[in-house]
């Protein structure tokens, strides 16, 4: 794929830009120390498998994101945040584990000075029962639908308001508003007092994050189709980039994502009415990308889809654990390949 030499302007609007450039001279050169109030991204993952889009090993990944670690810091605000959605690997051959994603968030904060705000997880109730080879060959591990995001900071007190992201209250929190309860210390030691019943409104959100990654047609893909271009193969949702966006800024405050791929955060800062740069090496996948701007509300509206808007649920583990017989554990924990009886 055709990367750029220099960085130049691609494509811009009244509230921001997107540059086709290596994110490190941008980081570098281009933006001035301390302006950059949120920077959220997802870079390329350290896989066991080379992507189209150029991601770094698994057991490279922390000297390769150094460089752009020094420039994240040149540019963020002490109040600022950084927000990095990064998925984990699997050690090849065998069904373990890689580190990298940890060691680059200890390396974040020892060697840059980064603050851990808070963990987040995205789960994605549509990820395919992936690693196949694991999950539906041999069933030795269950599927992987959860992604790490990184929120960290300059400082331990970063800007934010989790009022911007609440969530509707469940059935159970709007019939125990309505019914009352009674005050008192719990078994674990917690007091409720009467103030639990306070109608905030809304819920504070966790730190899970459920959002299905199935926008088979939303705008942007169907603007790509239009233009005869392929879409961008590990794009995030938007709604990833706008909770954070939401909770960490303000009207007119600067994000940066310095792998911007298909511009997901520049639609959403677009919309909300934040200055914006968008930072991406490779041009294909710019020129997908300028079609989310050519009416960033609708396309909003349009990769909306009803589910997206309901409550995913997630199964008590027990439901189906009703005493049947079940065959022994494999004494080889697997190793051997063999697929399972009548799977």
């Amino acid at each position: 794929m055709k990367r750029a030499d220099q960085p130049r302007t691609y494509w811009q609007s009244a509230r921001g830009a997107i540059v086709l450039g290596d994110a490190r001279q941008v980081l570098e050169q281009a933006l001035s120390p301390h302006s950059v109030d949120l920077v959220v991204t997802s870079p390329p993952f350290g896989l066991v498998r080379k992507k189209g889009y150029g991601n770094a090993d698994a057991h490279e990944y922390v000297e390769w994101f150094r460089p752009f670690a020094t420039g994240l810091r040149r540019v963020l605000r002490e109040t600022g945040s950084l927000v990095i959605d990064i998925g984990g690997a699997w050690i090849a051959g065998q069904p373990t584990r890689s580190l990298y994603h940890f060691k680059l968030l200890v390396m974040l904060c020892e060697e840059f000075g980064f603050h851990l705000a808070q963990e987040f997880y995205w789960w994605n109730p549509a990820r395919l029962p992936t690693p196949a080879e694991w999950v539906t060959v041999r069933r030795i591990r269950v599927k992987d639908a959860v992604n790490c995001i990184w929120w960290l900071s300059p400082t331990p007190w970063p800007r934010a308001d989790n009022r911007r992201v609440a969530q509707p209250y469940s059935a159970s929190m709007r019939q125990l508003l309505r019914n009352g309860y009674r005050a008192k210390k719990r078994p674990s030691g917690h007091d409720i007092s009467e103030k639990f019943r306070c109608d905030n409104g809304a819920a504070i959100p966790p730190n899970l994050i459920a959002v299905a990654h199935t926008e088979s047609n939303s705008a942007y893909l169907r603007a790509c189709k239009a233009r005869g271009l392929a879409a961008h193969p590990a794009r995030f949702p938007t709604d990833i980039p706008e909770f954070f966006i939401r909770m960490l800024t303000d009207p007119g405050d600067l994000v940066v994502d310095p792998f911007a791929g298909s511009c997901a955060t520049g639609e959403v800062c677009e919309r909300l009415d934040r200055r914006w740069l968008c930072v991406e090496v490779v041009e294909e996948y710019l020129r997908g990308a300028v079609g989310r701007f050519d009416s960033p509300a609708a396309a909003r509206a349009a990769s909306a889809p009803g589910e997206a808007r309901s409550h995913y649920q997630v199964a008590r583990p027990g439901l189906l654990w009703d005493g049947a017989r079940q065959e022994p554990l494999r004494a080889d924990g697997g190793r051997t390949r063999k697929r399972a009886k009548g799977k």
